[in-house]
């Protein structure tokens, strides 16, 4: 089966190098570059597997896929909108004709880590029983870092597939209400640290 190919910036991104130290790396034998005929240089992914010491199973995987869909509240599930969202991304890889074995709902904020199906699509990642997630926009995955969970999943042979590039109008009252959430956590934190220290100090 033929070599999977990664781009210089691909490799970049997971290696967390510059171009200067591939080319460096590319000129001591360390990390060898293939040339392609437009003159481009890409890298064996097993190569980069290997470097970071992760082994690539010696079969491919048979395709194998998860959706996985998010809200931020229940009142957005009563209101359908994770239903909706699902739906789009069945529609999506139907069209795609992808072998969708798992499918994944959850309420819960992008800014919590720990969410038990985001957990559960991890896991299926590590027991390499999933090649490709898809969702609807990154952010449904994690509200920040998102390029450090795509990072995991890549290094799992998981590609991660989103289907919008731009956020969605509709999301954007939900961004302000996980903020919210999450400053009113942190007021509460504070407030409970503060009145501990009150009682100490008595």
């Amino acid at each position: 089966m033929e070599e999977k190919l990664m781009t210089i910036k691909q490799v970049c991104t997971a290696l967390n190098v510059s171009i200067q130290t591939l080319r460096l790396w590319d000129e001591s034998g360390k990390l060898s570059a293939i040339r392609t005929v437009g003159n481009h240089r890409r890298y064996k992914q097993s190569d980069i597997y290997k470097l970071i010491g992760i082994d690539k199973p010696s079969e491919e995987v048979e395709e194998s896929v998860a959706l996985y869909s998010r809200v931020s509240s229940g009142e957005q599930k009563t209101k359908g909108d994770l239903d909706r969202q699902n739906t789009r991304l069945t529609e999506y890889a139907a069209k795609k004709k992808y072998k969708v074995n798992y499918i994944f709902t959850e309420v819960g904020s992008g800014m919590n880590d720990s969410r038990a199906e985001l957990h559960q699509l991890m896991k299926l990642a590590i027991e390499r029983r999933i090649t490709k997630v898809v969702i609807e926009h990154k952010d449904r995955l994690i509200r920040f870092n998102f390029n450090i969970l795509k990072m995991f999943f890549e290094s799992h042979n998981v590609e991660v597939e989103y289907v919008e590039e731009v956020l969605p109008k509709s999301y954007e009252a939900e961004l302000i209400e996980d903020m919210l959430s999450l400053m009113a956590s942190f007021s509460a934190k504070t407030y409970g640290e503060r009145s501990a220290e009150r009682r100490r100090n008595k």
